[in-house]
């Protein structure tokens, strides 16, 4: 018989995920909008453009709203927003829970044998 292994395809990715390329959500949606063009993007949203910059910035009083949010996600398909969210908020929920089962197999191993001694196994 024939010895097989399965064979995996390993994939290397050296550009640095979006929370260390994004200061903020408002930064990753700002780059989307600036990528696509601020003018056609405006249209979509009902904005002036130079509107929607003020809405971007830093130290405008006009702020990038949820509305806006949700309207430039259904018309531009962008969903580089969504990705940024999850990786900053629950990837690290599942990093920590990972980190954890880390730690107890460990802790474990070192159980077993002393409940068999004390007659607990």
């Amino acid at each position: 018989m024939p010895f097989t292994t399965e064979k995996r395809q390993l994939t290397l990715d050296f550009e640095p995920g979006l929370v260390e390329r994004y200061r903020n959500l408002r930064d990753c949606v700002g780059t989307g909008i600036y990528k696509r063009g601020l003018s056609a993007t405006a249209i979509d949203l009902n904005e002036s453009p130079g509107n929607l910059g003020n809405q971007l910035s830093d130290d405008s009083q006009r702020k990038f709203g949820i509305d806006e949010f949700e309207l430039y996600l259904q018309k531009s398909g962008d969903m580089t927003p969504i990705y940024y969210l999850v990786e900053k908020f629950l990837n690290k929920a599942e990093a920590e829970h990972d980190a954890a089962l880390a730690q107890i197999a460990p802790i474990l191993a070192q159980l077993a044998p002393l409940l068999k001694k004390a007659g607990l196994a």
